[in-house]
């Protein structure tokens, strides 16, 4: 009698799976600093890319917790994307010299700047950090303009293509149905925000500068007096004055930001606090990129059409 072959059944699998390239190729690994840059390259990547981010929905990006751990997945990273234009210098550089991943340094295909391209704000023509937090490169809050995060698509779907090439088909079809989904999207921000147009709102961060322009907002002021500087209360009657002053009715705040000190403000102004995440993931049913900025217009939208 010829002996039974146990393990037959699993060589004629293996030898299956081998024509089957869909089932036996890796994902790419891809490691976000944020939450908003990751959803995106969700977007773009699809089923062929693995993305995490390294920042929470609810921290600051430029003071994120550099966690031992997020050396070791830097390390086994195929991209990173970071926001650039310093977003990030405050801790992302010590965590890169420890990964050593030449995958992922400066200039590999797979060190993916979000910022290149972008028209940045707010470059200043000095740098003089009594000024406070300062960015020499400008303004780095630029995903909550809709313009911008088709140059920010744009950028992840050339470096995927380029580091994964057998893909590029992919990455530029998910690229293509991204802007389409984009600009109708656009049309409705636009459109619910268009009655607010030339409003004055104050916000706690220089953060919302990008909206504001994109979408006609006029931010006046700052919680803080300095970009990165806690509120004085000095700096607080002052912006107190020039909202009773501007009729001012709204102010933005982020998670990580002191909603108390806004609420104090509000009280004495008569304005409203609303909630403006620019994180994916800080509330429920927000996880995409398109998710949250509608429920960043509609929050906007709500607080400013309750003043009126």
């Amino acid at each position: 009698m010829k002996p039974i072959n146990l393990f037959k059944p699993r060589a004629v699998l293996i030898g299956a799976l081998a024509f089957v390239p869909s089932l036996v190729t890796a994902q790419l690994r891809v490691v976000a600093t944020t939450p908003d840059l990751a959803a995106v390259a969700k977007e773009i990547g699809g089923d062929r890319v693995n993305v995490v981010a390294l920042a929470k929905p609810t921290e600051d990006p430029h003071f994120v917790d550099a966690k031992p751990s997020f050396i070791v997945t830097l390390n086994r990273a195929d991209a990173l994307i970071e926001g650039g234009a310093e977003l990030e210098l405050g801790w992302l550089p010590p965590l890169m010299e420890n990964a050593r991943n030449g995958k992922i340094a400066a200039g590999a295909p797979g060190h993916i700047v979000a910022s290149e391209g972008i028209k940045l704000l707010e470059i200043p023509t000095s740098f003089d950090r009594s000024k406070g937090d300062i960015h020499s490169l400008g303004n780095p809050h630029f995903m909550i303009d809709p313009v911008n995060v088709k140059i920010v698509a744009r950028n992840i779907a050339t470096h995927l293509a380029s580091i994964d090439p057998k893909s590029a088909s992919t990455y530029n079809a998910n690229l293509a149905k991204f802007n389409s989904k984009l600009d109708a999207k656009q049309a409705e921000w636009q459109k619910e925000l268009a009655p607010y147009r030339g409003v004055k709102i104050v916000t706690y961060h220089r953060d919302f500068v990008y909206l504001g322009q994109r979408f006609g907002l006029n931010v006046v002021d700052e919680l803080e007096p300095k970009p990165g500087i806690a509120p004085s209360p000095a700096h607080l009657a002052q912006v107190i004055g020039e909202m009773k002053r501007n009729n001012v009715k709204v102010i933005l705040v982020q998670p990580f930001q002191n909603r108390k000190t806004a609420e104090t403000v509000a009280r004495q102004t008569g304005a409203t606090v609303i909630d403006a995440p620019q994180q994916p993931g800080t509330r429920g049913a927000t996880a995409s990129w398109f998710d949250n900025m509608d429920n960043l217009i509609r929050a906007i939208a709500t607080g400013l059409g309750a003043q009126k």
